[in-house]
């Protein structure tokens, strides 16, 4: 699942070397904490969150397959 989100980030920014990931679990919840380069956050987040409301479905459908709930937090 880190793996995917990686990918999705990695077409999104210009600076992939600046992209972080922390994966947190907890029993069936698992929580992405994404960090990036600062000019690379708007295209992460897109015009009224849009980009990242369709990048936390595709994590939450992917963890529905292993019963898991996924979250994903953008930090700056």
């Amino acid at each position: 699942m880190k793996e995917i989100l990686e990918s999705i980030l990695k077409n999104l920014v210009e600076n992939d070397s600046a992209i972080s990931i922390n994966q947190v679990e907890k029993d069936k919840l698992i929580i992405f904490e994404v960090k990036v380069a600062s000019e690379d956050m708007g295209k992460v987040i897109g015009k009224e969150g849009k980009i990242a409301k369709a990048i936390r479905n595709i994590l939450r459908a992917i963890g529905a397959r292993d019963h898991k709930k996924v979250t994903v937090e953008f930090i700056d």
